[in-house]
């Protein structure tokens, strides 16, 4: 059973940050889709199985943006 879920970043503000963010998360595993959206300021996660939240907002951090919570 697959898990989607969407989180709201602050500080995306283009493509490179979609970019950064996507690949970040991306390298979670068990993650199998991403998809960063800077005009709305969220990331979407597709993963085999739920994942942590702690550990998406360690991947957004990395990659140098805020995950301020989960929007679905």
């Amino acid at each position: 059973m697959s898990s989607t879920v969407t989180y709201t970043v602050t500080g995306m503000s283009c493509g490179h940050c979609e970019k950064s963010v996507s690949a970040e998360v991306s390298g979670i595993p068990g993650v199998t889709g991403v998809t960063a959206d800077a005009g709305a300021g969220t990331v979407t996660v597709t993963s085999a199985r739920p994942v942590d939240d702690d550990s998406i907002r360690a991947a957004v951090d990395e990659a140098g943006y805020e995950l301020v919570g989960r929007t679905a």
